[in-house]
């Protein structure tokens, strides 16, 4: 479906339209995108058809160029060519260069055990961001914005509260991230005001009829949200961003702690991750566990690794028997022998090397 924005205006849209403005202004200067290419992933609904008309309109510290690109998933059907349809348009009402890929996420879901397998989200998202990084070659980009806001990101926190997290998990979405060639600058807008912003220039948008199926964990939160949230703290939505801002700067210091110590103690020898586990139980106990989650993620587990996997790892690292091993995600093993300690098969290895 699409909606337009339009008469009358109300003067507060006018208002929130100009919070858009100054705060994206603000954005490009905290990352730096004045003068450079970016490519604008536009889905053709309300935030990026806001962020790519911001983006083309900003007076100053703007990016030399501005190009959109579209993923067409083919989960939709008519309404996903009208997805793409809307935001060629855009382009080039914008003057800007368009580029589209269509993608087929299903076939990250074939084959594999279940619990294994990819969401249809998640597998949408990985084949989304992989077409998008073809698009940033094709086109010379040097870096992909993409138009997350406040709201992603207190429901990005809540979420993963709500499910289970680590303090990690609290940091949300960055506003930067693959090294500065991923940027969200619209971290500190809400969504009211890219509505105002919308309604104010009378752009035009698509409504996803998925966004309001309660069937998502994320729209049934996102319905019921606002008001719980407003009772507490009208500011809900900063309190929330400032608390996922101070984490990102607390867990980017730890990574740098964590990245030194995997140095010391890892290598890889024969396709298996060897561990110094020498003093491992005196290590405190934060670094210890973020140093194991490493060390399964540079073999290749990613997901279904739990804090009951993590303290079975520091139990064993600490006390086993040569000979003995551990069963952990993603088929791996740790084994205890009498040169120490082998976490495998790392990517390249063999598991009948166990």
């Amino acid at each position: 479906m699409t909606t337009r924005g339009g008469d009358p205006l109300d003067p507060q849209d006018t208002i929130l339209a100009g919070r858009v403005d100054r705060e994206l202004g603000r954005a490009l200067i905290r990352l730096q995108l004045a003068g450079r290419r970016v490519l604008v992933a536009a889905s053709g609904g309300l935030d990026s058809t806001a962020l790519a008309h911001a983006l083309a309109r900003a007076p100053a510290n703007r990016p030399a160029a501005i190009a959109l690109a579209h993923v067409n998933h083919g989960l939709r059907g008519a309404a996903a060519d009208a997805d793409e349809r809307s935001v060629a348009a855009l382009a080039e009402q914008l003057g800007v260069a368009f580029r589209s890929r269509r993608v087929a996420p299903e076939g990250l879901r074939a084959g594999g055990p279940s619990r294994d397998r990819p969401t249809l989200q998640e597998a949408a998202r990985t084949v989304r961001y992989e077409a998008l990084a073809e698009l940033m070659l094709e086109l010379s980009a040097e870096c992909l914005a993409t138009a997350h806001h406040a709201d992603d990101q207190a429901e990005t926190v809540l979420l993963r509260l709500l499910r289970g997290t680590g303090p990690d998990g609290l940091g949300g979405i960055p506003e930067r991230s693959d090294g500065g060639r991923l940027v969200r600058p619209l971290l500190r807008v809400a969504r009211v005001e890219l509505e105002a912003y919308a309604r104010t220039h009378r752009l035009c948008w698509r409504e996803d009829a998925s966004n309001q199926s309660p069937g998502y964990a994320r729209n049934r939160l996102r319905r019921h949200l606002p008001a719980f949230a407003g009772n507490f703290n009208p500011q809900w939505l900063r309190a929330i961003g400032d608390l996922a801002e101070a984490q990102q700067r607390d867990s980017e210091w730890i990574a740098e702690r964590v990245e030194a110590e995997a140095r010391r103690r890892f290598s890889v020898e024969d396709g298996w991750l060897q561990i110094d586990a020498k003093d491992f139980s005196c290590l405190p106990e934060a670094l210890s566990r973020r140093l194991l989650r490493a060390a399964l993620s540079r073999c290749g587990a990613g997901r279904g690794v739990t804090r009951v996997h993590l303290m079975r790892m520091q139990a064993f690292l600490s006390g086993a028997r040569p000979g003995t091993a551990i069963e952990l995600p993603g088929g791996l093993r740790l084994r205890r022998e009498r040169g120490g300690f082998r976490l495998g098969p790392c990517p390249g290895g063999a598991m009948d090397a166990c």
